[in-house]
Formats: structure tokens, C-alpha cells, sequence
């Protein structure tokens, strides 16, 4: 057989799709033709009703991970779970990419082993630490500390548009904790799951709900804003008075109800 590989397929002009059309319909017996694309819409009803259709989904974190598990393994490379982890979730579906930064890693890893410090310092990711304490420090309404937190980030090197997004994830994934439904949604190892069920515990529902409309508007806004780190910092203080916010609005509810009975 002579196979025919047409990768992005739909970006071909229909004057294109028409001059293949003849080839599909009647193709010599030893041609076989595989046309790729990830925006199948895009390709004409008379070209997809004469294929063969097979949607492919990007590979799971845990299936990456465990991939990984065994090449080092197999190799003889000393890996933390956590480092194996966060390099799946950076490959984002693709193993050939979670390969390439996991030869990465072991090439610039000190020693023998492949640690989860060395990997979030060789693909420059904040620690999930950082946003623990802080939203520890953000729900005992402690705002200047959570604003030097926040300084010693940017002195790190880290983008502030990344860390709102960083910590509208962590929200996110605090919320997701509240119910045992919806914990199998979380995208982390099995250390770093224990924490947030620890933390989601200790953190109200409506803390969580009300900080990611705050999270949400600063992520809008980032990029329009002249002083984008006052930005961010509106925002930490924002959340930081956050409890104090939502006791006063429902002490109020409670005075109308008593007006309202009286």
C-alpha cells in the first residue's frame, strides 16, 4: 500500500476538496489516504461523507504520568510522583511533548534524581505552596502579608497575569473539593489532593464562589490596565476583606428580615 498523509486537511480550498473528490470516490486499490485536522467543520459534507471518521482525544494526566512512571523505570531514573505529575500536566494531552520535557528535566535535574523543586525551577512554575499559604493568609484576612507574598513572586521572576490565573485555578480547585462528586475532577497528584481537602475544609463555599468573581474581573482587566501590579494587589486586598465583607452584607440581610417580620 501507498499511504497519503494530508495533515491540516481543512485548510484546502473548496476548488481543492473538489479536485480530490474524484480521487476519493473511486481511489486505486493499493492507495490509502488519512487526512488530519483538528477542525473537522471546516472540511466539506461531501468530502466527510466519504471518509472514514475517527475522533482522537488528547491523553489523560494520570495515563501520561504513568507512561513516564515506566520509562524511568526502565531507565533507571529516581523520580518524585509530583515532578511526574506537574510534567504530564505541562504536556497538555500530547505525550510526545511530556517526553520531550521529561528528557528535559532529567538532563538538568542535580544528581541522580528527578525532584518536584527541580522541576517547577527548570520549567519556571510557581510552587503549589505559594498559593496554599496565601489563601490561608487571604481567609485570616492578613492583606499585608499576603501582598509581600506577592512581592517576592515578581521578585522570582513570575508574570502577574500568570499568578491570578494560578490562583483563580486554586480557587477553582478548592471548590471542587466541597463535594466528593466532583473531586475526580482534580488534575493533581495524590500528596497535593490531600491538601486541598484539607484546605476545603477550613475555607467557606461563598469565600470561594465570591474570590473568583473578584479573580475573574482582575484576569479581564489585566491586560488593559496601566499599573497592572496595583492591579493584582486591588485584587489580593479586595479578597483579603473578603469575610469582613460578607458578615456586613448578611448582618444587613438579617436586619431587613427583623424590619421586614416587626
Amino acid at each position: 500500500h501507498k499511504v497519503y498523509i494530508i495533515d491540516e486537511v481543512h485548510m484546502l480550498s473548496n476548488q481543492a476538496f473538489n479536485a480530490f473528490l474524484k480521487t476519493l470516490e473511486e481511489p486505486p486499490s493499493y492507495a490509502i489516504f488519512i487526512l488530519a485536522t483538528t477542525e473537522k467543520h471546516k472540511v466539506i459534507p461531501t468530502i466527510l461523507s466519504r471518509c472514514q471518521i475517527f475522533d482522537f482525544n488528547r491523553i489523560e494526566i494520570d495515563d501520561i504520568t504513568y507512561q513516564l512512571k515506566k520509562i524511568a523505570e526502565k531507565e533507571g531514573i529516581d523520580c518524585e510522583e509530583e515532578a511526574l505529575h506537574l510534567i504530564a500536566q505541562k504536556a497538555d494531552g500530547a505525550l510526545r511533548d511530556a517526553l520531550s520535557i521529561f528528557d528535559l528535566i532529567v538532563t538538568f535535574s542535580s544528581g541522580d534524581k528527578v525532584t518536584y523543586q527541580d522541576t517547577i525551577k527548570n520549567l519556571h512554575i510557581l510552587d503549589y505552596d505559594y498559593f496554599f499559604k496565601l489563601t490561608d493568609m487571604l481567609d485570616q484576612s492578613n492583606v499585608s502579608q499576603a501582598l509581600l507574598t506577592y512581592d517576592e513572586i515578581l521578585r522570582n521572576g513570575f508574570d502577574g497575569h500568570n499568578f491570578l490565573i494560578g490562583l483563580s485555578e486554586h480557587f477553582r480547585n478548592l471548590m471542587v473539593c466541597k463535594d466528593p462528586e466532583t473531586v475526580k475532577l482534580l488534575n493533581v497528584s495524590q500528596n497535593i489532593q490531600a491538601k486541598y481537602l484539607e484546605q476545603a475544609k477550613a475555607i467557606s463555599l461563598s469565600f470561594l464562589m465570591s474570590g473568583l468573581n473578584i479573580l475573574n474581573l482582575a484576569d479581564l482587566n489585566f491586560k488593559s490596565s496601566k499599573n497592572q501590579r496595583l492591579h493584582v494587589e486591588l485584587a489580593l486586598m479586595k479578597l483579603g476583606y473578603l469575610k469582613e465583607a460578607i458578615k456586613v452584607s448578611a448582618n444587613s440581610a438579617n436586619e431587613v428580615k427583623k424590619k421586614v417580620i416587626a
